[in-house]
């Protein structure tokens, strides 16, 4: 029993997503005391992990952590020192395309991990790789199968480096008693993910998720998280067995899926409408996209040094995107018993829960109403120069832009608004002639519904209405009453600014007006609390260097007093 307590497995990049899954995972099944290493100087505990599996073990002596660098060779050596099973999951970020980094530690760094399995007699090593080592970014695959052959050239960096580090790992197998099998996880996903759901989140909240880039019908196989470090179980049980088990499961390379193909964009619908967000629906041919991403890329390569960050809309993205991946566990299944434990349902059930804090409903409780949109009513207005509804505000473009065209001395304002519903109706006609494909994308066609105003729009139109005035009526008073002479200058400046809007004419306000609206508002939201510190800031420079400027914001004077 005390032989058994004192035999170690070592998991490098350990506080990674899927590797923390991994460290739980020994821990409850007792196999081994869990080594555990990552680049930070210290193991910093999350509240529900120090309460876990793991606090209890780091506690009782069951889990240790060690501070390594891959590319550190005595570290490693160190780190690998009394160990009876390396479970290889360290690698960079793979949206990171510095070749140099990946390579460092993909490359050299899983060389330092092999040459200190051999010197301190590890007896296996499961290293964990990536479908995308058979990838090319141009052709799909469909099933996949081990036997693909690497591409003569990868997606990206991360790919590239990998299936170096892969072939590595196949051929130390074998060395010094050394076994060795590679995993391949497919798109991992699941709590605890800092990447996938928080990027995805992210771009829905900015409005970028509205899209399908292509025709929405390629595969892939998306792998809950559990499931891939029952995989890494499995193959380490399999090395173990001995005899036949062993030599057919060592010096491999192993698909890992849920095993449930989807469609790309359903997976990512499904994400999103969990978390209370809008599925994507317009779809959007994938050269107009690679054409941009292309542009965004060659101007990050000039502005990078500057600090610009680095585009979530890459080639390599858009191809891992738009093609076919899916992969066959069938030999996982053969040679390593690999069945997955949790079905994709119930792992997208389960993740979506674990992100609550990411969803729809916890931002708007967070953040409430923004200044932005109080100011334009929190109705149909806030909608449009927001940009909440982007196809409301783009038909409110169009038609304000076909208004516009009509505007000239000759017509007038009835002869102007008539033109506009003749060239509406036309577009509306031709729009249902079109057929539901074109160039390989559906049109999309206006329901009904798009035409009607619906009884809760003009209620909350008219209340949008009824609260601006009452606003207005309530620094009307305030100004009466004499207490705030800013709030007086603040209403005198917009009422300057009112009063010279009126004198421009429809030309001039629908050329400057209508588009810097359209603009000021929605950087505004987006930016709220950077432009509310500069302006504070402003203002206690400017109180700062006239002292008799104190007295005209008591309410400034009481927050920051």
């Amino acid at each position: 029993m005390a032989d058994e307590q004192e035999r170690w497995c070592l998991v490098t990049g350990g506080r990674g997503f899927a590797a923390r899954h991994l460290v739980d995972m020994l821990i409850r099944y007792d196999m081994y005391s869990v080594r555990i290493a990552d680049m930070g100087r210290d193991i910093m505990l999350e509240t529900h992990e120090e309460k876990g599996v793991l606090g209890q073990a780091l506690h009782s002596g069951r889990a240790q952590y060690v501070s390594m660098d891959l590319r550190n060779k005595s570290q490693v050596f160190k780190a690998c020192d009394g160990v009876e099973v390396v479970f290889h999951m360290a690698a960079p970020d793979s949206s990171i395309t510095n070749h140099q980094l990946h390579y460092s530690v993909n490359v050299h760094g899983t060389k330092n991990i092999i040459d200190a399995c051999s010197v301190q007699n590890v007896k296996r090593l499961i290293y964990t790789s990536s479908p995308s080592v058979v990838f090319d970014g141009i052709h799909g695959i469909y099933d996949g199968v081990e036997s693909m052959p690497y591409p003569a050239k990868h997606n990206d960096p991360y790919s590239s480096t990998k299936a170096e580090g892969e072939a590595l790992v196949i051929k130390a197998n074998g060395m010094n008693g050394l076994l060795t099998c590679c995993i391949r996880p497919s798109s991992i996903f699941g709590p605890g993910d800092k990447l996938l759901i928080p990027s995805l989140v992210a771009a829905a909240r900015k409005g970028k998720t509205k899209f399908i880039i292509g025709n929405g019908k390629n595969m892939f196989d998306f792998t809950y998280v559990e499931n891939v470090a029952h995989a890494h179980v499995c193959a380490e049980r399999a090395l173990a067995s001995g005899g036949i088990v062993s030599k057919r499961a060592a010096g491999e390379a192993y698909f890992i899926t849920n095993m449930e193909p989807i469609r790309f964009w359903e997976f990512t619908s499904l994400i999103l409408e969990g978390l209370g967000y809008e599925r994507p629906k317009t779809r959007i041919p994938v050269f107009i996209v690679m054409l941009i991403a292309y542009f965004i890329e060659r101007i990050y390569r000039v502005l990078a040094p500057y600090g610009m960050r680095a585009p979530q809309l890459t080639p390599s993205r858009i191809r891992l995107s738009t093609r076919n991946r899916t992969f066959s566990s069938l030999k996982a299944n053969d040679r390593l018993g690999y069945r997955p434990i949790v079905p994709l349902q119930e792992g997208l059930k389960r993740t979506i829960e674990s992100y609550y804090d990411l969803s729809a409903q916890a931002f708007r409780k967070k953040k409430g109403a923004s200044k932005a949109a109080t100011c334009l009513g929190n109705g149909i207005v806030a909608d449009i120069l927001l940009w909440r509804d982007v196809k409301l505000t783009v038909t409110t473009q169009l038609a304000l832009f076909a208004f516009y065209v009509n505007l000239s001395p000759e017509n007038t304002m009835v002869t102007s608004i008539s033109n506009v519903f003749i060239m509406a109706s036309v577009f509306l006609f031709i729009h249902r002639k079109l057929p539901d494909k074109l160039m390989g994308c559906s049109v999309e066609k206006f329901s009904e519904s798009n035409f009607r105003f619906p009884d809760t729009m003009s209620r909350q139109t008219a209340l949008s209405f009824v609260s601006s005035w009452n606003r207005a009526a309530h620094s009307l008073i305030t100004i009466s009453s004499g207490s705030d002479t800013l709030l007086f200058f603040k209403m005198a400046l917009s009422l300057s600014i009112l009063a010279w809007i009126g004198t421009m004419s429809l030309q001039s306000f629908f050329t400057i007006v209508l588009p810097f609206a359209f603009v000021v508002f929605y950087i505004y939201e987006q930016k709220e609390e950077a432009i509310d510190r500069f302006f504070q800031r402003v203002t206690r420079i400017g109180r700062s260097s006239n002292p008799n400027l104190e007295s005209l914001d008591p309410y400034l004077n009481n927050k920051h007093g």
